[in-house]
């Protein structure tokens, strides 16, 4: 099977399961073969300052991952879910597959087949990522699960699972990637149940949760992405198209006073290949705000340009390092200073550079890094130190610490201050 799918948050409704029992029980295949892996992980974190609005723990919690894939003479099958017991949870035992809560947290369950010759197709819900930056993204407009990436969590907890149907096309000219998804899928954001945030006038956390309305019609409130792809000379360039909705509720109601989530549009590109001994990479989007092309409506954000560049390579023998120039360009900027209070308004040009250093020792069984958020502009800072252990096959340790800086408790890393924390993981896998 010719599969080139880049696997890296909503739940399905009986809708979508259906349509999965459909496909399997009407080819009247048997399974080949199974393969069954997972893990157990423990973490426990604490803060390391007092946060007024949030716990002094971060992170206690036990997670079991189970992870299958059943393959058949027509394709794959494939379930991976997380059992959570969160001892922070406020409601343990209600799952809401959208939000990551509850005691289950449902990552895949998808069907991946290839209905002709030259392309593939997979329906459920699945992980999806494209783009070339770091840690950075522009075009990547699939879900992201920021409390996890804040707390301390393993970091693929950063991208969250899409109810989507994903196709592939290897045309001779190309290759094509569209992902459907018919009902929006949020990102995990940061809405104070366990991370304080900035409201627009005040740091507040559990005291004062985002309300949001939901985007859940479906066919209504739907998300298109779509990428083409081909290599040049020794490069490889993407074009992306995004249709759908800002990811998280940046809009707010004053008629309902609640937060929601505002229409958007993006288009980018992005190129990526060998320079010297390393790699080079380039990426560009621009954020078509739809509910406020003009940038007078002070209850939506502006329209942006993004754009970033990014080198990595080998320093020495196992110490790699790697860098990243990021900007975010918002349009009508005299527009928006008038609707926020004074003193408190974002830059034009909001500025970040990256830097990711990881060494490895002890034949590779010990990793330490570091990646660093730096913005010249906002004067603040995000830095995550990490060191992994691998004690044997089976057995891993970890220790990781998210440490924030910042002048401003508006800026985007400074509202985060109090939430500095550090954590401590051990990891069994099967």
């Amino acid at each position: 099977m010719k599969t080139r799918l880049k696997e890296t948050t909503q739940s399905l409704k009986p809708m979508g399961y259906s349509l999965l029992s459909a496909l399997l029980l009407t080819t009247g295949a048997h399974a080949a073969d199974t393969e069954l892996h997972g893990f157990v992980d423990g973490r426990a974190g604490v803060r390391t300052q007092n946060d007024p609005h949030e716990d002094d723990r971060s992170l206690t919690e036990l997670r079991l991952q189970l992870d299958s894939k059943t393959y058949f003479d027509w394709g794959e099958f494939n379930a991976r879910t997380d059992f959570v017991y969160d001892d922070l949870a406020t409601d343990r035992g209600n799952v809401d597959l959208e939000n990551g809560d509850g005691f289950a947290d449902l990552r895949e369950l998808n069907v991946l087949f290839s209905p002709a010759t030259s392309s593939d197709l997979k329906i459920g819900r699945q992980i999806l990522t494209w783009g070339t930056g770091d840690l950075l993204f522009i075009n990547d407009l699939f879900p992201k699960d920021w409390n996890s990436f804040l707390l301390g969590r393993d970091e693929e907890y950063l991208k969250a699972p899409s109810d989507a149907v994903f196709a592939s096309f290897f045309p001779s000219i190309g290759s094509f990637d569209i992902a459907y998804t018919p009902r929006m899928d949020a990102d995990r954001y940061v809405d104070g149940r366990r991370v304080s945030y900035w409201n627009g006038t005040s740091l507040v956390g559990q005291n004062q949760p985002v309300d949001a309305n939901r985007r859940d019609d479906w066919f209504k409130d739907d998300e298109i992405s779509a990428r083409f792809y081909r290599p040049i000379l020794s490069y490889e360039a993407a074009l992306y198209a995004y249709h759908g909705f800002w990811k998280s509720p940046t809009g707010f109601d004053p008629g309902t006073g609640n937060n929601y989530f505002p229409r958007l549009d993006v288009y980018g590109a992005s190129v990526q290949g060998a320079l010297g001994s390393g790699l080079v990479n380039a990426e560009a989007g621009y954020y078509d705000s739809r509910e406020d092309t003009s940038g007078t409506n002070p209850y939506v954000p502006n329209s942006e340009a993004r754009f970033l560049t990014g080198y990595e390579r080998e320093v020495v023998k196992n110490l790699s390092a790697g860098a990243q120039y990021y900007v975010e360009w918002m349009m009508d900027h005299g527009k928006y200073e008038a609707g926020v209070p004074p003193g408190t308004a974002r830059d034009e040009f909001r500025h970040v550079l990256t830097l990711r250093l990881t060494q490895m020792l002890m034949n590779q069984n010990l990793v330490l890094s570091l990646f660093t958020f730096y913005s010249p502009s906002d004067q603040d800072a995000y830095l995550r130190p990490a060191a992994t252990y691998k004690l044997s096959d089976h057995w891993t340790l970890t220790a990781n610490g998210n440490i924030f800086l910042g002048e401003h408790d508006y800026t985007f890393f400074g509202q985060f201050q109090n939430d500095s924390n550090v954590n401590l993981g051990v990891r069994y896998s099967f």
